[in-house]
């Protein structure tokens, strides 16, 4: 390795250090504002409206995260809120990659009439009020359901996974066929455990959404504190320090408020919110940039 970097020539060395000032430059720029958003939220928020803070806090506190973890329904909302993750997840990748293998089927009849009513689905929408109509006919206003049932199929990651399913081989199938396989055992013994990059993209896609979803609650179950989910309120709590009032428990929670700044609490819910999806990033990272490059190609 010595001797191959001792016989670069000036040109291999001039590019060289240019690539590498352009990675650090990048790995610095993607880096800064998560740094600067924890320094932030580990800072004392008093002294935080100074400004100033860059890359450590100022003045070491714990006071911003415990207002936060002070609030008694922050709790009940994480336990809602992983919930909504994992079974969201599970389901909807799922339904995804079962409606994506039978569309990759060149002999079902229905192929293009489908895709195309999907394709549609992504441009139009009925609006608020009608879809909310729709929820309350279908009587999922109140319910854990409305957090799973209503993205349960996904057109875009339908087609994502339809077009990986297409760039395999057909005569993996056709060979299942002549083993005796019916169309459920190929979806599930040949197709799935070939489909693992673009799964795993998929699943990154639909935790992060479910994880970070609190419209729907406030939409929804905003009368329901058994219900609620972490980022909710977590929204509540950064209301209160902008408008000094709670939605609920409005004298306490807006006494403890007031001793914080909201650009520290901001921040404080930037990391309470981003760590767990951190955690589980690294675990699918190599197949989520598998799954976007080979999923999104056709051969």
């Amino acid at each position: 390795m010595f001797s191959k970097s001792i016989n670069l020539n000036w040109g291999e060395r001039s590019f060289n250090i240019i690539n590498y000032t352009v990675i650090a430059l990048m790995v610095a720029v993607t880096l800064y504002p998560f740094i600067n958003v924890l320094a932030i939220s580990f800072n004392d928020s008093i002294d935080t409206v100074r400004g100033g803070i860059y890359l450590w806090p100022r003045e070491f506190t714990l006071k911003n995260y415990n207002t936060i973890f002070s609030y008694t329904s922050l709790l009940t909302g994480f336990k809602i809120s992983v919930l909504r993750t994992l079974i969201g997840t599970l389901i909807g990748l799922m339904s995804a990659s079962m409606l994506a293998y039978t569309l990759s089927r060149t002999d079902f009849r229905s192929r293009k009439f489908i895709s195309v009513f999907l394709a549609l689905t992504m441009y139009f929408s009925g609006g608020l009020v009608p879809i909310y109509i729709l929820m309350r006919d279908l009587h999922l206003i109140g319910t854990f359901a409305i957090y799973v049932l209503p993205g349960l199929v996904s057109a875009f990651n339908v087609f994502v996974i339809r077009s990986y399913i297409d760039g395999l081989p057909y005569a993996l199938q056709e060979s299942a066929k002549l083993d005796g396989a019916n169309d459920f055992q190929i979806y599930y013994k040949v197709i799935l455990p070939l489909c693992k990059p673009v799964l795993a993209t998929i699943a990154l896609f639909l935790a992060v959404g479910q994880w970070n979803a609190w419209f729907d609650t406030y939409l929804y179950n905003g009368n329901k504190p058994s219900l609620t989910t972490l980022q909710y309120e977590l929204q509540k709590i950064l209301d209160s320090t902008q408008q000094g009032s709670a939605m609920n428990n409005a004298n306490d929670l807006a006494k403890q408020m007031a001793q914080v700044s909201p650009e520290s609490i901001k921040m404080a819910i930037t990391i309470v919110v981003t760590v767990p999806i951190l955690v589980v990033y690294p675990f699918l990272q190599r197949y989520f940039v598998g799954g976007m490059t080979l999923g999104a190609v056709k051969s």
